[in-house]
């Protein structure tokens, strides 16, 4: 299928000034002249390539003579293109049946509809983008802070690729001289020492250590932090939840029980995204469905990235609030105490809980005060404070962090076994291993699978 025509619209569906629609493939240009026609006479083909060029555009599915729309057509030669192949890119107005017409002619004079991601995925089969640029893509797309957008765009730079490029190389250096070591055990061919590969091998592991550990605040900024707002009824959670998300998302009453149900919004914080999700008053209580709210709350505590836990600051600790923190105890997520109602007076004694959290923030949120140091509580520690866009290689999604782990894993056995006097091959296997994780990490040897699970994210026309 790679070699096909595909054309998509490739701008977002609506009204709007303009719209594009994109042809890639062996047969875009001829595609684009049976339904383009420069003004000047001449056929698109010939005119010069990534030149703007007025023509008009004829609705192929009807007899009619007459254009369907002025439009701007720009070509591009393989491999001078995004997909590396001949591209052509039709800008017209942007109407909806308009868009659906043009595409349809496309169709006719040729080409396929584009899957989801097509574009992109053309794009990196031809070698102009990694796999984790290609990832970058849809990480500026789908990006909702500024945060976001500019690790999204470091990576779509190439700055991960050039960290992997680097490690790649030493690794492929040290499998050599391991086999000149194994296969010319008596010559003197190897590049290294049996030392001296120790030493490399060692080095290798704390660069892919230091990668590995790039994911914590990585994935904060790209994916977000699945954040659980606990605690019991009338502390203050729903009153939390609207002064983050800036806006009355959730009904705040003096009645308990209120929230019933999990509310679940995202938000950016700071440098971090979160995916927050208000839960019920935790509580015994003998109405069925809220106690299934209770239970949804304790299930969705186990499964967090981030806990905060609301108190009521203007009370002391009770039995039912002993009973949370025995809960917020066995919780293995990162977790912030939030002291609320500061306004009222802090009588909570603050340092008893202490202990059980990572950090404690005390808050007024019903009138709004308190955003700020949670925002800076978060990001330090999830360690997102000091990143360098710019220059920092970061692993960003799951898929990443799981392969370059992979990889860590590999080369400490490799060094574990050179350092116990194992034979050289064994250490070998290793590193074989370790290179074969890091060409699936930016798709060297990444499985179809993978690769069609990757570009399904995509929109079509991208």
């Amino acid at each position: 299928m790679q070699n096909q025509t595909i054309a998509a619209i490739s701008t977002p569906y609506g009204r709007g000034g303009v719209a594009k629609i994109r042809i890639s493939g062996s047969d875009a240009i001829e595609v684009a002249e049976k339904l383009f026609k420069p003004k000047n006479g001449r056929k698109l083909g010939d005119m010069p390539p990534r030149s703007a060029i007025y023509g008009d555009i004829f609705d192929l599915n009807d007899k009619s003579s007459a254009p369907l729309d002025d439009a701007i057509a720009i070509f591009f030669r393989a491999p001078h293109s995004y997909t590396g192949e001949d591209t052509v890119e039709l800008d017209f107005h942007g109407g909806i049946l308009l868009s659906q017409r043009v595409l349809a002619s496309c169709i006719t004079a040729g080409a396929r509809p584009a899957e989801a991601g097509e574009f992109t995925r053309r794009a990196f089969v031809s070698g102009h983008l990694t796999l984790s640029q290609a990832e970058a893509v849809i990480g500026k797309i789908d990006a909702v802070s500024d945060a976001q957008l500019k690790l999204a765009s470091s990576q779509a730079r190439g700055t991960l690729s050039r960290a992997l490029e680097k490690i790649t190389e030493k690794l492929a250096s040290l499998i050599s001289a391991v086999y000149a070591v194994i296969d010319y055990p008596d010559e003197d061919l190897a590049e290294y020492t049996t030392d001296e590969i120790l030493s490399h091998t060692r080095g290798i592991e704390e660069s892919l250590r230091a990668l590995c550990a790039t994911y914590k605040a990585g994935s904060a900024i790209a994916e977000g932090i699945d954040c659980v707002i606990a605690g019991l009824p009338n502390t203050g959670k729903s009153s939390l939840l609207n002064m983050l998300l800036g806006r009355e998302r959730a009904i705040v009453t003096d009645i308990a029980g209120t929230t019933r149900d999990v509310i679940e919004e995202t938000v950016s914080l700071g440098q971090v995204t979160l995916r927050l999700c208000d839960t019920a008053g935790i509580r015994e209580s003998g109405d069925a469905v809220e106690q299934i709210g209770v239970e949804m709350a304790l299930s969705r505590m186990e499964r967090a990235g981030l806990l905060l836990a609301v108190f009521d600051g203007s009370k002391p600790l009770d039995e039912e609030e002993s009973l949370f923190l025995d809960r917020c105890r066995e919780v293995g997520c990162a977790k912030i105490a939030i002291i609320n109602k500061e306004d009222l007076g802090i009588t909570l004694d603050v340092e008893t809980i202490r202990g059980i959290f990572d950090e404690v923030v005390t808050v007024s949120a019903k009138l709004g005060c308190g955003r700020e140091a949670i925002a800076s509580v978060v990001e330090r520690l999830f360690e997102v404070g000091s990143i360098d866009y710019d220059n920092s290689a970061m692993l960003v999604n799951a898929r990443q962090h799981a392969a370059a782990s992979s990889a860590l894993d590999a080369i400490t056995r490799a060094a574990d076994a050179l350092e116990a006097g194992a034979p050289a091959d064994i250490a070998g296997l290793e590193l074989e291993l370790a290179m074969g994780a890091l060409g699936e990490l930016d798709g060297r040897r990444v499985t179809e699978e993978i690769v069609d699970r990757i570009f399904h994210r995509f929109c079509v026309g991208k």
